[in-house]
C-alpha cells in the first residue's frame, strides 16, 4: 500500500520557519501524477487544509496561509514539502501529508475527500 512519512516537525519561536517533509512510496511511476496535500489538526478541532499541488505543480493555499507557507514537490526523490515561514503560535499542529487519489486536486482543501494519510509531524510554534 501507498505509505506517506512526515518529518521536519519540531519547535520554533514565533516567526521562524521550518521546512517538513513527506516521503511517498508505493506509488512507483506514478507519483509524478498525483495530487498531494498538506493539512494540519489540533486536538479538539477539524483538519484543516493548508495547500495542495497537483501534477503540474499548481498550488491551492488555505485562506491562513497568505504567502506565508509553499507546497512543493521533488519528482526525483518522491518527496513532498511544505516550507513553513513567519509562522504564528497559532499555527501550531499536528501536519499531515495526503494524497488525494488523482492528477487534479479537488477546488477545496477538504480532508474528507483524501485517501492515503501519513502519520503526522508536530509543529510547536513558541509565543
Amino acid at each position: 500500500q501507498v505509505q506517506l512519512v512526515e518529518s521536519g516537525g519540531g519547535s520554533v519561536q514565533a516567526g521562524g520557519s521550518l521546512k517538513l517533509s513527506c516521503v511517498v512510496s508505493g506509488y512507483g511511476s506514478e507519483y509524478d501524477s498525483l495530487c498531494m496535500g498538506w493539512f494540519r489538526q489540533v486536538p479538539g478541532k477539524e483538519r484543516e487544509g493548508v495547500a495542495s499541488i497537483d501534477r503540474g505543480g499548481g498550488v491551492n493555499y488555505g485562506d491562513f496561509v497568505k504567502v506565508r507557507f509553499t507546497i512543493s514537490k521533488d519528482n526525483i526523490k518522491h518527496v513532498l514539502y511544505l516550507q513553513l515561514n513567519s509562522l504564528d503560535p497559532e499555527d501550531s499542529a499536528m501536519y499531515y501529508c495526503a494524497n488525494f487519489g488523482s492528477y487534479m486536486c479537488p477546488a477545496r482543501l477538504d480532508a474528507a475527500v483524501y485517501q492515503a494519510w501519513g502519520q503526522g509531524t508536530q509543529v510547536t510554534v513558541l509565543s
